[in-house]
């Protein structure tokens, strides 16, 4: 065996659908998009330049570089997104009136059970259609959990905050019997 030989690797081309790995990006609804969408790099300028680089080109090999960096820049916001999400469904849960957490709640129920039927039906589409359907529908799906769970976890931390009994502030002056 040569000493010098170097083991080959083999090269891996990316296509547009390797832009489906992973969860696709969560979907924000329009209430608390101010708040979640807020200083996030939204990958538009990345996107724009590998559409570009594919309207020269004609395919794709000659654009994994704008693929590559678009996955990961799409990788890391919707990362970003899914978190403030969830942060902002628990401060509702928290802080909105409590009968409004509750009808948001049983929305997102609803919301939730409709994606659960829709994946179902999903199931029977065969090919690379029904592949990407389900996949769109896992995700929001997961997603739409997940901010269920929040705003429910929002709504138990504020009437556990509730139901604490107040105790006296430290300011008033109640003479204790261990003190002489």
């Amino acid at each position: 065996m040569d000493v010098d030989a170097q083991p080959t690797m083999e090269e891996t081309i990316l296509v547009g659908d390797d832009l489906m790995m992973g969860p696709p990006s969560p979907i924000i609804p329009p209430e608390i998009a101010s708040y979640v969408l807020k200083d996030v790099d939204l990958c538009d300028g990345i996107l724009r330049n590998l559409f570009l680089c594919l309207q020269i080109n004609d395919i794709e090999p000659f654009c994994q570089d704008e693929i590559v960096l678009y996955r990961e820049c799409a990788e890391r916001r919707d990362k970003v997104l899914r978190q403030r999400l969830q942060d902002s469904e628990l401060k509702l849960g928290s802080s909105m009136p409590l009968e409004e957490a509750n009808a948001r709640a049983t929305q997102l129920e609803s919301e939730v059970t409709s994606l659960e039927r829709r994946l179902i039906l999903a199931s029977g589409v065969g090919g690379m259609d029904g592949f990407r359907q389900r996949w769109s529908l896992h995700g929001r799906l997961t997603d739409s959990k997940k901010r269920l769970e929040a705003l429910k976890d929002g709504i138990t931390n504020r009437k556990k905050d509730d139901e604490q009994p107040h105790v006296a502030s430290p300011t008033t002056t109640t003479k204790r019997w261990w003190f002489w």
